[in-house]
């Protein structure tokens, strides 16, 4: 039987018991170093990684270039969340909330910081005019669903995958719990793909672009391995959806952008220009 846990009066952090993260998981914001941010040649400065979150931009950036949205030209900066970066002055100054992505625009005298990978997509759509619809309700129907991932995403990884993977032990409730969710997320996913080509109806949009790299990942296989245990194979109508945007240069493209893990085609750190990932891809 399990121990039951009482909560204290007063609750403190307890650093033997937080997993794989404890070693950068604190309850205060703020600087914890002194470093400056490095700034490339372009307008669009991202600091980032090739989380799911990180994906979400990096892949919009590249969707645009493929468009030839010259002014979309990005550098991209590893901010690698394992060792602690997001805690330097310089990524503080632009996000406060210490997670990534964030984006500077330099395009203006003033440079404009932006932080939340749901409002970098939103403001990357309204900047350059592409994947958001102007007609009210197709726009409408497009962030109904990226607010609907920016709510259901942190049960996936936060809850789901930190239970079944990262937790220092495995317990049967929070497990049981999380995946019980994520299966019904699947299920909300499956039925509304069931009568549309893309997530919020037959255009490819920013919707699209949030959602594929936590649950388009996942059914494909790509993330937490667990494929088998989730039967993802039984939600073919995500799994449609899932494959066809895996096939998109941009997709390909902005995946692979801030990524320090999988083979060598498909892990680049930084990336400057076109050429950078055009040289990692050669590699596959």
């Amino acid at each position: 039987m399990a121990t039951t846990y009482t909560p204290p009066k007063v609750w403190q952090m307890n650093n033997e018991n937080g997993g794989q993260w404890a070693s950068i998981n604190r309850p205060d914001a703020g600087a914890r170093f002194e470093q400056a941010l490095p700034v490339g040649e372009h307008a669009l400065q991202l600091y980032s990684m090739g989380t799911p979150n990180g994906q979400k931009i990096t892949i919009m950036l590249e969707e645009l270039l493929a468009l030839g949205v010259a002014e979309a030209e990005y550098d991209a900066h590893l901010i690698n969340i394992g060792d602690g970066e997001q805690f330097s002055s310089g990524f503080v100054e632009v996000n406060l909330n210490s997670k990534i992505p964030a984006l500077v625009d330099n395009t203006s005298e003033m440079p404009v910081n932006v932080f939340e990978s749901g409002a970098i997509l939103l403001y990357l759509a309204e900047k350059f005019g592409h994947f958001l619809p102007n007609e009210l309700q197709q726009r409408t129907q497009v962030m109904n669903w990226l607010f609907w991932l920016q709510g259901s995403a942190p049960y996936l990884g936060g809850g789901f995958g930190h239970f079944y993977v990262y937790a220092p032990e495995k317990f049967e409730y929070p497990i049981n719990r999380f995946t019980m969710e994520v299966k019904r997320q699947l299920d909300v996913l499956d039925k509304q793909l069931a009568n549309n080509t893309f997530i919020a109806g037959n255009e490819y949009s920013i919707a699209d672009m949030a959602i594929w790299p936590w649950y388009g990942n996942l059914v494909l296989g790509k993330t937490y391995n667990a494929a088998e245990f989730l039967e993802v194979n039984s939600y073919r109508h995500v799994q449609r959806w899932a494959k066809v945007l895996s096939e998109r240069k941009g997709v390909q493209r902005g995946r692979i952008v801030n990524r320090t893990w999988g083979e060598d085609w498909e892990r680049l750190e930084h990336r400057h220009s076109a050429a950078d990932i055009d040289r990692v891809l050669s590699k596959r």
